[in-house]
């Protein structure tokens, strides 16, 4: 059985051999050199007493087998070679190119452009791709009109809920009654401010809440871009802004209020990336200034004082990279559109006539809002151009494409 298996084997080498190197082989039976244009110049290979083709190579005086010192030619190119590297492959459990190699080179073949085609099985291997496959991704969209809108602040926010922190709520007989808080976190697009609020629940109620002392204080907002999050889907539905049983009816608030609420797919999260990355700074802020204070007893009042000091900290951020000119003090931060002042500056001596000074202050709050908008132009819209990252078309998933879906709530090894 051993020797039929042998004798089978040697048949199909050498008929491939013969059928790609016939040219090398005549000129080793002539004793001639073989042309330096061959792929098996530099293996100088020599034909064993089988007729078969192997590599002469420079470790003769090794005390490896005779399999592994003169190791069998494959051409790479050949269906054979991809079946040996198919059963390597298999045998070596699935593992990367240089274990695949290995284990070929140790079973005696020498497979002409090994790295080329081990590769490119590996990357066709459905096992390989289970094991080890990345997640689809696809070129980086261009930013939506709410980004690039010179509108009044806060005209296109995006809404998140992060937290919770635990507070003294009162002080009880046997000591103090703890309760939770979160705060909700509405970013402007167009200019990046924030605007944080403070609830006591994660229910759609006291969102509501929320909400509405934000539109009292910041004013009417147009669109609204959120997650799937419970609380946001039933304040959705409590205000009237969805309604699942008649869609004329929401076409119809939509048409009263202009307002639109946009959900984003289930797990995608960086599509929500224009807030996500607010709540992380936010959240940096907010743990420096508790591990300073260090307080005894967290209430709602201090955290309500805090979350009001990260939000002047984070609207008076640069939104550009400072400038080193001294005839340019202006600095573009949220907080110059919000309060209409470029910093506390002390009162002005000098006498006003009472006539002048409406006149004077609008034209100053005037004058101020569109250097906002010009330097916001010119300045920051033009850092917004370049992709950051995935930055290459992929192809698209169509409709018959096998896939594996990732699941990242399941627990490990399972």
């Amino acid at each position: 059985m051993v020797e039929e298996l042998t004798q089978s084997r040697n048949v199909i080498i050498r008929s491939v051999q013969q059928e790609t190197y016939a040219e090398e082989i005549q000129c080793i039976r002539s004793q001639r050199d073989i042309p330096k244009d061959s792929s098996l110049w530099k293996l100088k290979p020599f034909i064993d007493g089988d007729g078969l083709l192997r590599v002469g190579g420079r470790i003769q005086e090794s005390k490896l087998g005779y399999e592994e010192k003169k190791p069998l030619i494959i051409p790479g190119r050949n269906h054979v070679a991809s079946l040996l590297v198919q059963h390597y492959h298999v045998e070596s459990q699935h593992q990367g190119r240089h274990f695949t190699e290995g284990a070929l080179r140790s079973a005696g073949y020498w497979i002409v452009g090994a790295k080329r085609c081990v590769s490119s099985f590996i990357f066709k291997c459905i096992t390989c791709c289970k094991l080890r496959g990345t997640c689809e991704v696809q070129k980086m969209a261009d930013l939506p009109p709410d980004r690039l809108s010179m509108e009044p602040p806060f005209t296109h926010v995006g809404v998140d809920v992060f937290g919770p922190w635990t507070i003294s709520a009162r002080c009880t007989r046997g000591g103090h009654a703890e309760s939770k808080r979160w705060a909700v976190l509405f970013a402007c697009f167009s200019i990046r401010a924030i605007h944080l609020e403070v609830i006591e629940s994660m229910d759609s109620s006291s969102f509501i809440n929320a909400l509405r002392r934000f539109l009292v204080i910041r004013g009417p907002v147009k669109h609204i871009r959120s997650d799937r999050g419970t609380n946001f889907i039933g304040a959705c539905k409590d205000i009237g802004i969805f309604s699942n049983v008649d869609e004329d009816a929401m076409k119809r608030y939509l048409a009263e209020k202009g307002c639109i609420w946009t959900f984003n797919p289930p797990h995608p999260s960086h599509m929500g990336g224009a807030w996500e990355r607010m709540i992380g700074i936010t959240r940096k802020i907010l743990d420096s200034m508790l591990l300073q204070s260090r307080p005894s007893r967290l209430t709602h009042e201090v955290l309500t004082t805090f979350m009001a000091e990260v939000m002047a900290i984070m609207n008076n951020r640069s939104l550009v990279p400072l400038s080193t000119d001294a005839s340019d003090p202006f600095i573009l931060t949220p907080a110059t559109l919000l309060t209409q002042q470029c910093g506390s500056h002390p009162i002005i001596p000098g006498e006003f006539d009472s006539k002048d000074l409406y006149k004077r202050q609008w034209q100053q709050v005037q004058s101020l809002a569109n250097t906002f908008w010009d330097r916001w132009r010119k300045q920051y819209l033009c850092t917004l151009q370049s992709r950051k990252k995935w930055t290459f078309s992929r192809p698209n998933i169509v409709l018959g494409s096998v896939v594996l879906m990732r699941d990242n709530q399941v627990k490990r090894n399972d």
